[in-house]
């Protein structure tokens, strides 16, 4: 059987993330796909075109991947976490990214995926330090952190950070709230 109609059948002839029923297509998995149903997915034209960086990111679109990510196919569940993944500065994607559960094989699938997203170059802080994940980095200036009502004084010292898709920001918690940091406000520690 074809991989298109494999997937119409799988999925009912609807997107496997969003359900909507709208212009769908076959979106192989990457890093690595041998194009069989396994190891893709059937989207719709709104989810693909975020997806591969065409349209920008609307959060509240992806509020849909709370159902997606219990899906059975590894493939869906693995393009779940992902975007899951790169929504981690919302409170609602990081609560579905700690409740997710992934068989090794499809974590590390899944990972891959990050990885790959990840290596568009490595990110620095103000004074062109590379930065990893785990590093402790201090703040040079004081940030208003939107939406959370205080203000990140320089000298905070941010441990443990979380790098993302985009080489310019982090991740790290700041007074034990989980924000996205701009790296060029970072000093490695």
């Amino acid at each position: 059987m074809p991989t298109e109609q494999a997937l119409k059948t799988r999925s009912n002839n609807s997107c496997e993330l969003c359900t909507s029923t709208e212009t769908l297509a076959v979106y192989p998995v990457p890093p690595t796909s041998d194009l069989s149903a396994q190891q893709s997915i059937y989207l719709c034209q709104h989810c693909l075109s975020q997806i591969e960086g065409q349209s920008e990111i609307e959060v509240n679109h992806w509020r849909c991947l709370s159902d997606s990510m219990w899906s059975q196919e590894p493939a869906v569940q693995v393009m779940s976490y992902r975007m899951l993944h790169k929504l981690s500065a919302e409170s609602w994607a990081q609560d579905a990214l700690e409740m997710i559960y992934l068989e090794d094989d499809v974590k590390t699938w899944a990972e891959q995926g990050i990885a790959a997203e990840r290596s568009n170059g490595p990110t620095r802080d103000s004074n062109g330090a590379e930065l990893q994940d785990g590093d402790n980095v201090t703040l040079i200036k004081d940030l208003k952190v939107k939406g959370a009502n205080f203000t990140a004084k320089q000298g905070t010292m941010v441990r443990g950070i979380t790098l993302t898709d985009n080489p310019e920001h982090i991740e790290g918690k700041v007074n034990g709230t989980r924000i996205v940091l701009v790296s060029a406000y970072l000093k490695k520690a």
